[in-house]
């Protein structure tokens, strides 16, 4: 088994990430949420989410439950649950997340709400 990790940034609407370190049924991020923006409000059906913020100030909902971030915080997200992460600040919010499960694609998300447009 040999673990992956990219060179590249994703570029999302909201920021980017890179992939620190991937290998079946675990995977380890580094998230850059830009000044007031946020993901989509999102449940993933088949892993679960910790948040570690590492820089900036922000606030997470995870089933309707918000939390003031700011370094240090750490964010559990069950399987199933639906959560959001914003950056209510005017620098970068940035968190590292480590996601578990039997399956990581990026395709295993429901949006509910989305400031970009990407809901199916």
């Amino acid at each position: 088994m040999t673990a992956r990790a990219s060179k590249k940034y994703t570029i999302r609407p909201w920021g980017k990430y890179k992939v620190l370190f991937y290998e079946p049924g675990v995977w380890v991020k580094r998230v850059e949420v830009k000044s007031q923006s946020r993901i989509s409000l999102q449940k993933h059906f088949k892993r679960s989410e910790k948040w570690i913020v590492v820089r900036g100030k922000g606030i997470a909902i995870v089933d309707g439950r918000k939390t003031s971030l700011k370094p240090g915080v750490i964010v559990d997200i069950p399987r199933g649950a639906i959560h959001r992460i914003a950056n209510t600040d005017k620098d970068v919010l940035l968190f590292i997340e480590v996601a578990c499960g039997r399956y990581l694609g990026e395709d295993d998300i429901k949006r509910f709400e989305d400031d970009y447009f990407r809901i199916r």
